[in-house]
């Protein structure tokens, strides 16, 4: 009976989808459609996000990542307009009696660096007809104009004053959305994975601005074709290139310089970028007398070539490396390398699709000289992903495609690095797993106010063989001790040998998106969405930060996928002709099978990391609001998030009450409160100002709550998990940009940016430490802060 109510239930959406698409092709039979790209005048790079709208009607669409378009419309005289922020408006008249192609490049408001804008990617039909919240998209020259810490443009910490997103700490390049933790944020770089999203330990993050064309972070009613986590996607795309003049633009600064060089090639039918970054704090280091060294470099390359008007070629990569020596006595250096070949194809007007290979890259390694010993670890992927993107007509799209992702997990080697080493050679077991998805989605305008996003998502994975794993009594690797009070990890009863051709474990889920957009009227809309979202792989760290031994291991018969559950309501709302706009939205969101640790859990070198780990649950639930002033000369906005995170981890097979007695308590990235404003102020032609004002909740943590004595040692006892907090956080930023030379008939443009962060010097808690004493024997706390003011100039140039 089961099965036959599934094959009933199949059958049936599988009308209801006939139907759609039979509808939608007739219609689609009566029109004609206009097609082809938009790019920028000035240096041929394509832009995404450009508005098309035929005018007096509502039929339009928006261009997708490699700035193409189609529009179907019936036969007739119109009037076409193309949209896009900081573009002047271009207005096509074309008449519609057949299948046509329309190539259109937008010219600049201004040529001058870095204008300050801060306004919707999108004009106001698009933004409160399209059935997509609970994203955000920076323009770049926005991200730049912030005022940041050592003067260096950073697109995380741009984010973190959104609403919806927490910082992890000072000067940290990790973030948390809606309550998720790191490991729980898809982070692409020209569709690559990118694992670790931070230099000098969180200072800076890997992405440089002079590289990146467009970001898009998507906090919830993720599309169909992301999948591997779920909490977020943040989804960066670099430049393609100038593909019409050399241009060379670069920066100055405190502590770190860049410069980017990009041009044409192959007779203009394809351009290059090539970006780099490096640091030059080592050398202060070692003029104040300093042993200690730490530095990054990175760099940035991607060139492309058009075959014809239907086929592109493209081809990407990123390499970061940052290097660490304390004293003499430790060393690190971890990185990312990526890179990413892809093929445009346009099959016919209505028909566009890209086919990637990508490969990822990230490891780590630690020489502590001392103990003569190297620890090298990595986590390795290959992905292949076709998608593709069909325009029925104005009321439908269809995207769907396939991907599939291999992973190969190495959590360490150890090496002894000299004849003195106390250190055995010791390699951790080697994972790989499969991971493969198909997905289906449709934009579907139901009415002439009412749009629909909905779509699925099929994910497979599987943990291949090819190493050992442990097996335990009852498949229990924990088991509570009542009379102890604690949790004690249990001696293996043996072990099962899985061949590289067999599958330890498999894992299947359906991943269903929907999103619904109700237009109340011209200058307001409504909008509602629920997603689902498996994640297959986990972040090993007991740590609230992204540090650079963070260990990456896949699921498997002790560690189930993530799962999460995601539902938002939102309203929208322009005033005053789109110079002021405002953004409501609420969310509830649930996770299935996130892991925590046991108290005086061991992750490092471990290759049984199932006796440190118990699984639960988690939910984060809030309100945030954005206020945004997007036009004139002082233009910002204000964000504010209230919200609550919060886990519930129980015994489950390993017996006794679990983590806080198997109640809730709050997550490490919970914060109540988060606001922030953000001004940029254009005084005249040569000086802008910026200023950011951020305030947050303390963190929460583990305070000890008593004492007791054991052969003349105090030692503490702690209340629940994470049951107090740190201070409250909150610092002033504000910086001043001058350009000197504003003659446009000067290649050679430059600016001076001078910058305070943390004007008040505020000392926030990155951390408290208990302790005793050894002199007095009393218990104190340590309070550890990162950053105190900091002023920066750079000298940014463009030529």
């Amino acid at each position: 009976m089961k099965q036959k109510k599934k094959g009933n239930r199949t059958a049936h959406w599988g009308l209801v989808l006939s139907l759609l698409l039979g509808t939608s092709f007739l219609q689609a039979q009566n029109n004609f459609t206009i097609s082809g790209k938009v790019t920028d005048q000035s240096n041929g790079e394509t832009l995404f996000g450009t508005s098309i709208f035929l005018q007096g009607t509502d039929i339009g669409a928006i261009t997708n990542e490699y700035g193409f378009y189609s529009i179907s419309a019936p036969p007739g005289s119109y009037t076409l307009i193309f949209s896009y922020m900081g573009f002047n408006e271009v207005r096509k008249q074309v008449v519609l009696d057949q299948n046509m192609t329309l190539d259109m490049e937008l010219v600049e408001f201004s040529t001058q660096l870095d204008e300050v804008e801060v306004t919707a990617e999108e004009p106001e039909r698009a933004v409160l007809r399209k059935p997509e919240m609970s994203v955000s998209k920076l323009n770049i020259k926005t991200v730049k104009q912030m005022p940041v810490v050592l003067g260096e443009v950073d697109i995380i910490k741009s984010l973190q004053i959104l609403p919806g997103v927490t910082s992890n700490g000072e000067g940290s390049s990790g973030f948390h959305v809606r309550g998720g933790a790191v490991d729980q944020n898809l982070v692409l770089l020209d569709e690559a994975i990118i694992y670790n999203t931070s230099h000098l330990l969180g200072f800076f993050s890997v992405f440089n601005a002079d590289a990146v064309k467009d970001l898009k972070l998507y906090k919830g009613g993720i599309p169909a074709r992301f999948g591997g986590r779920v909490s977020s996607v943040l989804d960066v795309r670099q430049k393609d290139g100038n593909s019409k003049n050399f241009e060379m633009t670069g920066g100055i600064g405190t502590i770190s310089s860049r410069l980017a060089l990009e041009g044409p090639m192959f007779n203009e039918r394809g351009s290059f970028l090539i970006a780099g970054r490096g640091s030059y704090a080592h050398l202060f280091l070692k003029l104040a007398g300093e042993d200690n060294s730490a530095n990054f470099y990175d760099l940035n390359l991607k060139t492309n070539y058009n075959l014809n008007k239907n086929n592109r070629l493209y081809l990407s990569g990123y390499f970061g490396r940052d290097l660490f020596d304390i004293g003499g006595s430790f060393s690190s250096s971890y990185g990312n390398a990526s890179g990413n070949l892809r093929w445009n194809h346009i099959f016919n007007d209505r028909l566009f699709s890209n086919l990637s290979l990508i490969y990822s890259n990230y490891d780590y390694e630690l020489n502590i000289n001392d103990f003569e010993f190297d620890w090298v670890s990595s986590i390795k992927n290959y992905n292949i992903k076709y998608d593709l993107k069909y325009y029925f007509n104005d009321a439908f799209k269809l995207d769907f495609g396939v991907s599939t992702i291999k992973y190969e997990f190495d959590p360490g080697q150890i090496k002894p690095t000299g004849p003195n080493s106390a250190i055995n050679e010791l390699q951790l077991d080697k994972k790989r797993a499969l991971e493969s998805a198909a997905y289906i989605n449709a934009e579907h305008k139901l009415t002439d106010n009412l749009t629909a996003q909905y779509g699925i998502r099929f994910s497979h994975f599987n943990r291949m063989g090819g190493q050992p794993l442990n097996d335990y009594l009852d498949d229990r690797p924990l088991v509570y001790n009542s009379t102890l009070r604690i949790y004690e990890r249990q001696d293996p009863i043996g072990e099962t040998v899985y061949s590289k051709s067999e599958s330890i474990e498999t894992f299947s889920n359906f991943e269903p998106r929907v999103s619904l957009a109700y237009q109340l009227n011209e200058f307001s809309s409504v909008k509602a969405g629920y997603s689902r979202a498996a994640q297959y792989i986990h972040l090993l760290s007991n740590t609230t930060a992204v540090t650079p031994i963070d260990v990456w291991t896949p699921s498997g018969k002790y560690i189930k996928p993530q799962l999460s559950d995601q539902y938002a309501l939102g309203y929208f709302r322009n005033f005053k002709d789109k110079t002021y706009s405002m953004e409501v939205e609420t969310f509830y969101k649930t996770v299935d099978n996130r892991i925590d640790y046991i108290d005086g859990s061991d992750l490092i070198g471990n290759n049984t990391i199932e006796r440190e780990i118990l699984s639960g649950e988690s939910r984060a639930y809030g309100l945030e609001v954005l206020l945004r002033k997007n036009e004139g000369a002082f233009t910002g906005w204000v964000a504010y998030t209230l919200a609550k995170s919060e886990q519930r981890t129980p015994g489950g097979k390993a017996g006794g009450p679990g983590i806080n007695d198997g109640d809730w308590y709050s997550t490490p990235y919970d914060r109540t409160h988060d606001i922030s404003i953000t001004g940029a102020y254009q005084l005249n032609e040569k000086w802008s100002f910026g200023a950011n004002a951020i305030y947050q909740t303390g963190r929460p943590v583990t305070y000890p709550n008593g004492q007791y004595q054991y052969e003349g040692i105090s030692i503490a006892s702690y209340s629940q998990r994470n049951a107090d907090r740190l201070p409250a956080y909150h610092r002033l930023d504000v910086s001043a940009t001058y350009r000197p030379n504003r003659r446009p008939e000067k290649r050679w443009k430059g600016e001076w940016v001078f910058g305070i962060y943390n004007v008040f010097n505020r000392k926030n808690a990155a951390s408290i430490s208990f302790g005793q004493n050894l002199e007095t024997g009393a218990n104190e706390a340590t309070r550890t802060a990162i950053f105190g003011i900091v002023p920066s100039v750079t000298y940014n140039f463009k030529f």
